[in-house]
């Protein structure tokens, strides 16, 4: 959940150290730090909060050091401090690491330092870790950090450098992803892209397990036993212009205004509308296991759980299989049961996310089939899936995710509409579907043309601190997602639920003025919506509806309507969540919020 730079090569390491950190801040953002190896010693700067903080700390120390580490820390133990800021040094000071990831045995590693002399003066789990590195270390930095290594249980992203091996970064990883980019003549260690896209589209991807030692003439790669490993070097599949705010104030709105070419993209080359056909490459070769399949289980977090929930009314509606979605953190403890014909499907937007994968694992190990929809290309859950998916979205920069859910959704209706021919579904309904599925990403950019609207709707309510957000059937996931990102990113209380579950103690919530958003499509359980609209109306509940275009009635219910076209219920939720993710950007944007970097939050969660 932290963002690692290293940086090695015949250039100042600064200023990309720097760059690097600022493309990485939607990761973590609490604090930032750089170790810069020159003239055989290290000059360490640390600053808390944001990167131009960090910035005004340097001086003329280290300028010309043509080797460094950074990092951009989001806490998990200690709080945000300069102390407690990466990179850490070992106890004499001339070893650096940064660290990306949770220590587990921490507290024995500090014991067993401290019984050896060497005392530890921050609240952070990563500080043992650098000082059993320097315990270690006899002049051979790679020996030293496959030693202390070997010492840890948790999870670990590492780049370490030493004062006194001017030529040399050594980084590991195990549950926290780390690449190497391949420059010309210089190379870039990062926990993402982001960092190395500026520079070069030529990386390798560490495995679990898997250590680099990176110079100036090359690298190496090795496993922690220090058997040679040979990776095959990939290119990036999105360039620098994709991570840019190309006009636009926030990353959140860029991505938001993104998603006609977004779910296009997605879409693209997968269906045939003249046949009427689904085509996924990425599942191809288990086409005969997913026909035999029995049993559906969607595992993900957030706002990836809100499309598995979609999910699963879509493999029942249109596949007829029995579905079911369990967070992920849940799913890896309870022993679940997994049947023969068992399919785990993993979502994750980073492909990185600690519990998602460990729940993947679960499942492998238990015998499921297991896929991943993912949108980073070469991430973890990609290459521990079985088969899978990707979102092909473009990089999402935004910590609150908008455009990745709608092609979750996307790639979820394909999903089940492949499945589905396999089974019960006809000719002629999936090519209805399909039909409608090409003409989505139209009907979302004339959605968008609402924005306005929304604003003003936002304006009204903002100083209300408790929303309810409701829909039932495929938009009950819907009034979830609405409700987790107006907490996340305007720190408003809002609670989502199926519209029906109000009535059942939520009710008592509502007084004169709460603001309380429906979602009232013309399609199943429609009449029973509006009478829960009038029970808010009675109570002096206000109401904001999301409504089929047409539709007189909820225009004399609500006090606001934005609405969407009439498309088939499995569609409707990649339109009814749009003037939800724009209610969210505005009510954040109207209060004053740090919309791409909301406070407590980052991108990926790659710690449990």
């Amino acid at each position: 959940m932290c963002g690692i730079v290293g940086y090695i090569g015949a250039r100042k390491a600064r200023p990309i150290l720097i760059e690097g950190l600022k493309r990485l801040e939607y990761r973590g953002y609490d604090s930032a730090g750089l170790a810069l190896v020159h003239d055989g010693r290290l000059t360490i700067r640390r600053a808390v909060g944001r990167i131009h903080n960090l910035e005004a700390t340097l001086d003329h120390d280290g300028a010309e050091a043509t080797l460094g580490i950074a990092h951009t820390r989001w806490a998990t133990h200690g709080g945000p401090t300069e102390t407690n800021a990466h990179p850490h040094v070992s106890a004499d000071g001339r070893i650096a690491l940064v660290h990306n990831g949770i220590i587990e045995n921490y507290r024995a590693i500090r014991t067993f330092l401290e019984q050896k002399g060497v005392p530890c003066i921050t609240e952070t789990d990563t500080e043992v870790l650098a000082k059993l590195i320097g315990h270690f270390y006899n002049g051979n930095l790679e020996q030293a950090v496959r030693d202390a290594l070997h010492d840890v249980q948790g999870t670990y992203g590492i780049a370490v450098v030493a004062a006194g091996e001017p030529d040399r970064i050594v980084a590991a990883r195990k549950g926290s992803p780390l690449i190497v980019g391949i420059g010309d003549g210089e190379f870039i260690i990062a926990s993402d892209a982001a960092a190395i896209v500026a520079h070069t589209n030529q990386v390798i991807y560490l495995s679990d397990g898997e250590m680099v030692t990176v110079t100036r003439d090359g690298f190496r790669t090795t496993t922690l036993d220090a058997i040679p490993v040979t990776k095959d070097v990939q290119g990036l599949e999105f360039s620098l212009d994709q991570i840019e705010l190309d006009g636009h104030e926030h990353f959140m709105a860029k991505e938001i205004f993104e998603q006609p070419q977004s779910l296009a993209n997605t879409l693209r080359g997968r269906i045939d509308v003249r046949e009427g056909a689904v085509h996924l490459g990425g599942i191809a070769a288990y086409a005969r296991d997913l026909a035999r399949a029995r049993r559906i289980i969607f595992t993900a977090q957030g706002t990836a759980w809100h499309a598995g929930l979609v999910g699963e009314y879509l493999f029942e509606d249109i596949a007829k299989l029995p579905a079911e979605t369990e967070y992920a953190s849940e799913f890896r403890y309870r022993n679940p049961l997994i049947d023969d014909g068992t399919v785990v499907i993993a979502i994750s937007q980073s492909g990185e996310t600690a519990d998602t994968l460990a729940a993947l694992r679960e499942a492998r190990q238990k015998g499921a089939l297991a896929l991943g929809i993912v949108n980073v290309v070469g991430s973890t859950i990609a290459r521990e899936s079985d088969a899978g998916v990707y979102l092909h979205c473009g990089p999402e920069i935004g910590v609150a995710s908008t455009k990745a859910f709608t092609s979750q959704l996307a790639v979820l209706v394909m999903l089940a509409i492949r499945l589905g021919r396999g089974r019960f579904l006809s000719q002629n309904d999936a090519a209805m579907l399909v039909t409608e599925l090409a003409r989505i990403p139209e009907r979302v950019a004339g959605i968008l043309a609402q924005s306005d609207a929304v604003r003003a709707a936002a304006e009204r309510y903002i100083d209300r601190e408790n929303w309810l957000f409701l829909g039932r059937g495929y938009n009950y996931p819907v009034a979830l997602e609405g409700a987790l990102k107006l907490k996340e990113i305007s720190y408003i209380h809002a609670e989502g639920m199926p519209a029906a579950e109000m009535k059942h103690g939520p009710i008592a919530l509502i007084n004169e003025g709460m603001p309380v958003v429906f979602i009232a499509t013309q399609r199943n359980q429609y009449d029973k919506v509006l009478g829960n609209i009038e029970e808010v109306r009675s109570r002096g509940g206000r109401v904001i509806a999301v409504a089929t275009e047409g539709d007189t009635v909820i225009s004399q219910m609500a006090e606001h309507v934005f609405f969407v076209p009439d498309v088939p219920e499995p569609l409707q939720p990649l339109l009814t969540v749009i003037p939800l993710q724009l209610l969210a950007y505005h009510a954040a944007v109207l209060r004053g919020c740090n919309v791409d970097k909301p406070r407590n939050l980052a991108k990926s969660v790659t710690v449990e």
